[in-house]
């Protein structure tokens, strides 16, 4: 077993689901090394997903920064709206390629969940989405389209009912269900194999954007941003650049009304080393190891750990992390509107925001590029609330 990402990372799981994970990251590895099924998941990337997506040089807010050029990467631009179709689809590939018959997936904006139920309809499988009260109530609009794509959404009220406690039923559903069931993981989190397996499905978004800013400006990066919760968007963006020193990695986790309050989801600036959904990792605990209630404007940051792969990037130095605010996310959300005309997903508007910090202080000849993870029509009511606007 090689998942481990310094002392991060591990299978932290009962006996039970061993098999399952060495079957697991067996046939992924003999996959990924398969030209056929690369080829397979490319064509799908291409001709299904509508990759590449832009790199996008966002010329009217840099003007009004007055400092380093920004260029967006622009996840939103794909099929179902996000980078998460990406990882979706060389899981559903895998799952096949394994016989599998069912799907199973937690979700907490609702975008991971749209893009199983939608892999899950184009390959004929059964899919169940499991997704925190709280979140269905957020993202009514994604449990619509779920539920039109012929997946059963199961609401859990476990906890908090946000994004911690639908991967607990999940993993549950999956390890009770595991003869013919592939567990579509959403993010960068859980037992080994799954870390390493999203990050190179995601890192597609990484790839795309090297060769593009190279072609566009003949070099490097000096920075590249992103948004963190479960971190899938962030790990795929960062890890073609990790041996590249030149280029500052930042991931921007969700502070909510403030890392000093008890309402943030802030593992890095307040977490410390522990166990969740089977991984070592950075986590938000109790004096006794309980996992803590945390909170987010934005659904899906809202969760107390992080991948393992981003702990052993901050404990090395190699990557940053920064929070940012309900409020900031917001103003950085308006401010892109405004601007560019683009409606970011709220967890894109954290990176958003902290680019909206760091570019006036730096020189205009300098690159920034923020990853726009996803767009924010499933946020619309969550904004329009905060503005009081009915709809």
């Amino acid at each position: 077993m090689s998942g481990r990402f310094g002392k991060f990372g591990g299978q932290y799981v009962p006996e039970t689901v061993m098999n399952a994970l060495i079957e697991l990251e067996e046939e992924f590895n003999k996959a990924v090394n398969d030209p056929n099924f690369m080829e397979e998941y490319r064509y799908y990337l291409r001709e299904y997903c509508g990759r590449p997506t832009s790199l996008y040089y966002a010329e009217n807010l840099t003007k009004k920064l007055n400092g380093a050029k920004i260029y967006l990467k622009r996840e939103d631009l794909n099929h179902t709206g996000a980078h998460k179709i990406n990882n979706v689809m060389g899981q559903i590939l895998l799952a096949k390629r394994m016989g599998k018959k069912r799907v199973v997936a937690e979700t907490g904006a609702g975008q991971h969940g749209v893009a199983t139920a939608t892999g899950a309809a184009m390959f004929g499988m059964e899919c169940e989405v499991f997704m925190g009260e709280e979140d269905i109530r957020r993202q009514s609009l994604n449990v619509f389209k779920m539920k039109i794509l012929g997946a059963k959404v199961t609401a859990v009220t476990s906890g908090t009912a946000t994004l911690k406690d639908a991967v607990n039923e999940a993993l549950r559903h999956w390890v009770a269900n595991i003869g013919d069931t592939f567990y579509v993981m959403g993010s960068v989190v859980g037992p080994h194999p799954y870390p390493i397996m999203v990050r190179d499905f995601q890192r597609v978004i990484g790839d795309e954007a090297k060769e593009q800013v190279l072609k566009k400006e003949g070099r490097l990066p000096d920075c590249v941003i992103a948004c963190v919760g479960g971190g899938s968007n962030s790990m795929g963006i960062f890890y073609p650049f990790i041996n590249d020193e030149t280029v500052e990695l930042i991931g921007v986790e969700a502070a909510g009304l403030g890392v000093d309050t008890d309402m943030h989801a802030a593992s890095m600036a307040k977490g410390s080393v522990g166990v969740i959904h089977g991984m070592m990792t950075y986590v938000l605990q109790d004096d006794e190891g309980q996992v803590m209630p945390v909170y987010s404007i934005s659904a899906g940051l809202d969760y107390p750990g992080v991948g393992p792969e981003h702990s052993y990037l901050k404990d090395t130095g190699r990557a940053k992390y920064v929070p940012a605010t309900d409020a900031e996310a917001l103003d950085a959300f308006k401010e892109l509107c405004g601007t560019e005309g683009i409606i970011p997903a709220l967890e894109s508007s954290h990176a958003i925001a902290y680019a909206i910090k760091l570019a006036p202080g730096l020189d205009k000849d300098k690159i920034i590029i923020v990853n726009l993870s996803g767009r924010g029509d499933k946020d619309i009511n969550t904004i329009a609330d905060i503005m009081g606007v009915g709809i």
